[in-house]
Parts: C-alpha cells; sequence; structure tokens
C-alpha cells in the first residue's frame, strides 16, 4: 500500500528524482537519460551536408549550378547580405576555414555534389 496515494510508476520517478537532487547536492550531475539519447541521435546525423538547413542546402544547390551570389539571391527573392550569410554558415558547418590554397566555394560544391 501506498502511503502517499501514489501509483508505482510515479514512486519511482519520484524516487529518480530525489535521486538526481541529492547528485546534484554533493557536486554531481543530473541529466534525464531521454535528453541524452536525443543529443547523440541529433548530433550524430548532423554532419557534413546533414548539418545545413535546408535554406543553405538550397544556397549550395545553386552554387553547384554555378550561379553567382546575385543571380542567388534573384533566384530566392534574397538580400545579397542574406546570400553572404547563408554562405558563410555553409563553410562554417562543412568545416571550410579560410585557405589560400583552396577554394571553399569549390570545396563546398563538391561536398554537395560527393553526398
Amino acid at each position: 500500500m501506498w502511503t502517499c496515494g501514489c501509483h508505482p510508476a510515479s514512486a519511482t520517478a519520484l524516487d529518480d528524482f530525489l535521486d538526481a537532487i541529492d547528485r546534484v547536492a554533493t557536486g554531481g550531475t543530473a541529466m534525464d537519460s531521454e535528453v541524452i539519447a536525443q543529443l547523440f541521435t541529433r548530433n550524430s546525423r548532423k554532419t557534413g551536408i546533414g548539418a545545413l538547413t535546408a535554406r543553405e542546402r538550397e544556397v549550395l544547390g545553386l552554387m553547384a549550378q554555378g550561379l553567382s551570389n546575385s543571380a542567388i539571391c534573384a533566384a530566392l527573392t534574397l538580400a545579397p547580405v542574406s546570400v553572404e550569410k547563408h554562405i558563410t554558415n555553409i563553410f562554417a558547418r562543412l568545416q571550410l576555414p579560410p585557405d589560400d590554397d583552396a577554394h571553399r566555394r569549390v570545396r563546398a560544391v563538391l561536398a554537395y555534389l560527393n553526398q
């Protein structure tokens, strides 16, 4: 018989919660296992082209077609600063830092074509 009027499932959740409070109070950490699983799932599939947003993939696709920034602006009805920001994000997400010996735009398009 549960003296608090709780169901066994909620009593287990309460016990888990109290254990977490004890761990944190003594300098430890507490994270829900579902949160951790979601973080690992999210991080594992967000690499390379998969890390790009839908708009960034759209911009990269137009880059792969050989369009200039101004042509991408016209095709997507975007301001030049927006296209430049998307391209900067593409380079960052594809881990393409500035390099005097390589053209980041070409490397980004190659990554897109090799996906």
